[in-house]
């Protein structure tokens, strides 16, 4: 009986699961896994941003302008990290910074992703004009760089956060299109696809359940980034007055609340610079670990 009973787990040890195979893979880039640690106690906190801010993000203070953090001289602890100069909790406020961030870089990521994924799909299925005008359309976005593309479209629709993560998406999209239909271009030329439309198969089922899961890699690991560039994006859209507007508490508002006290007070410029750097080096660092671990060629 025990020889029989051991037997079953033998091809499991000898052929893990993809996601045990991918955490693997992954484990071996410290970095990588270094970064899924942040993000992971990111999106925690941005969950929980009632429960762990020590104040109302948007409460004036008007007696504590400019708080200096707890441990410098003059703090308090009923500030952690100091307050702005409106005299708001400057910790407060980027909890909450942290859920709008994340929130707008899911929003900005799925609607790019979607957009991206369905155009790459009818011009790598449909050669042609269709082909060759979907690809001069993501040719001409490209041809404007992503920030300035993206001002040019909140200018047009006009400022707020809703505008801006529409805009960051636009120009976003020739990135998953252009992806898309090399990754459907190179598929096609496969057995199962050709044995799929032998069977019968439609375009449609070819496209949703044949080809598109098998270019989910490369799309994965640009959603990672492209995550880090939305945030990054609304980041500076906030800074110039094009994104979230005051008093909404984001981290690129911050800056541009604060850019006027660098010198006497840094810390209130200091804060939010590091909390952007950080978040986007760590879904950047992310990025790159899935990509060498979903990508056979790069495995070591």
């Amino acid at each position: 009986m025990d020889a029989h009973a051991a037997t079953p787990s033998e091809p499991e040890a000898r052929f893990p699961s993809p996601s045990r195979e991918l955490w693997l893979a992954l484990r071996a880039n410290r970095a990588a896994v270094l970064s899924l640690g942040f993000i992971t106690a990111l999106v925690l906190v941005a969950v929980l941003a009632p429960l762990l801010a020590p104040n109302d993000p948007n409460a004036i203070d008007k007696f504590r302008l400019l708080l200096p953090p707890a441990w410098v001289e003059g703090g308090s602890w009923t500030y952690p990290l100091g307050t702005d100069p409106l005299g708001r909790c400057t910790l407060s406020r980027l909890i909450y910074g942290a859920r709008l961030s994340l929130l707008v870089g899911l929003i900005v990521v799925t609607l790019s992703f979607g957009a991206g994924v369905l155009l790459g799909l009818v011009a790598g299925f449909h050669r042609g004009w269709i082909d060759g005008t979907v690809m001069r359309l993501m040719d001409l976005t490209l041809a404007l760089p992503g920030l300035l593309l993206a001002i040019v479209v909140v200018v047009i629709l006009g400022p707020g956060l809703v505008n801006a993560m529409i805009a960051v998406a636009i120009s976003n999209v020739p990135h998953y299109a252009r992806l898309t239909r090399a990754a459907v271009l190179t598929e096609l030329s496969k057995d199962y696809v050709v044995s799929s439309k032998v069977a019968g198969a439609g375009t449609l089922r070819l496209m949703v359940h044949t080809v598109l899961p098998n270019c989910l890699a490369p799309l994965i690991v640009q959603s990672t980034l492209g995550i880090s560039a939305a945030i990054l994006d609304t980041a500076a859209l906030g800074f110039l007055g094009l994104g979230a507007q005051p008093p909404t508490p984001e981290w690129g508002t911050m800056l541009a609340d604060s850019r006027g006290f660098i010198q006497r007070a840094p810390w209130v410029v200091t804060l939010p610079g590091l909390a952007i750097l950080m978040t986007v080096l760590a879904f950047n660092l992310l990025g790159d670990g899935l990509r060498d671990a979903l990508d056979p060629r790069l495995k070591r």
